[in-house]
């Protein structure tokens, strides 16, 4: 009875220190992959030197959090075109259109895609002769509070040659709650090609698919929360070949055709019922007494028992 008793008592501690070294492991990958975000991020920006840089890094080197009415300020006055005449003095007549044609949400759950249809059309009164230049279409996505980007989701997706460049700057904490996290805003850089300026385009269309996922809401009477996701801001950049000093030209749409008016799209999210707040509080008290208890008890009753020696 006593051996049986014994090696009950041996296969629990050995369940215990598994259960510690298990512990141990998931915290120390929590640590690398919280310090490691910066370092996935890195590369890109020294890869991204000889192109162009991101837009919303100037935002927050400028700025702390994202706010609507900053970042628009921003956008008017830090984010201007002039160096257009500077790299291409023959782009008077060209006319650059961006809209957002389509903007949803697919899939279901809290683990959804956030599509969005770009189109770009150039029009001009006559061919301009421009240098060769090259082009990309860059798409600027602002996330509400309770929603945010992995990370490590869209460098993957870049390593697949499914985006340029994107990077997520602002809140990247993907642990925290609604409540207690700030903003954040995705930017994607896509190829747009070689020398479009210099021909007639009547609608280069553009697909995008942008991983998003749900946090933990606040607590409702109703157990759901609404988050609104906005259309994203899109302009385009073009950089004369050969330009040794890595300037850019930012072609933006005007203000009356910036946003195509298709509006917000909704995510309907699950949260907890703050009817129920009570009752989870009692059971999980009473759960974590007895477990404690239990431990206690089973601690108190083998300490005396004497393991035969083999």
């Amino acid at each position: 009875m006593a051996t049986r008793q014994c090696n009950q008592l041996s296969f629990y501690q050995k369940l215990a220190i598994l259960w510690m070294f298990f512990s141990g492991a998931v915290y120390c990958m929590f640590v690398f992959s919280s310090s490691s975000e910066v370092e996935m991020r890195g590369p890109s920006h020294s890869h991204n030197s000889g192109a162009r840089k991101y837009i919303m890094k100037s935002y927050f080197d400028k700025y702390e959090n994202l706010h609507d009415s900053s970042f628009e300020d921003f956008m008017a006055h830090e984010i201007s075109s002039s160096l257009c005449e500077v790299l291409f003095p023959d782009n008077r007549n060209l006319d650059v259109r961006l809209s957002v044609l389509e903007h949803s949400l697919v899939g279901e759950g809290s683990h959804r895609h956030l599509s969005s249809s770009i189109r770009l059309q150039i029009e001009a009164d006559s061919s301009p002769k421009l240098p060769a230049h090259f082009c990309e279409v860059i798409i600027i996505q602002r996330l509400p509070l309770g929603v945010f980007a992995d990370p490590f989701e869209l460098q993957h997706l870049h390593q697949r040659k499914v985006f340029t460049y994107v990077a997520v700057f602002g809140d990247t904490n993907l642990e925290l709650p609604s409540f207690r996290s700030n903003r954040s805003v995705v930017e994607v850089h896509m190829d747009a090609g070689s020398n479009i300026l210099s021909e007639q385009n009547n609608g280069l269309e553009m697909n995008i698919q942008l991983p998003l996922h749900a946090r933990y809401q606040p607590l409702d009477a109703s157990g759901y929360s609404i988050v609104e996701i906005g259309e994203p801001d899109v302009l385009m950049s073009c950089n004369m070949e050969g330009n040794q000093h890595n300037q850019s030209c930012l072609f933006m749409s005007p203000n009356d055709s910036a946003k195509s008016r298709i509006g917000a799209v909704a995510w309907r999210m699950p949260s907890g019922m703050k009817a129920h707040t009570g009752f989870v509080s009692v059971v999980t008290f009473v759960t974590a007494f007895l477990s404690t208890l239990s431990i206690v008890v089973t601690s108190i009753f083998c300490s005396g028992i004497k393991c035969p020696k083999t």
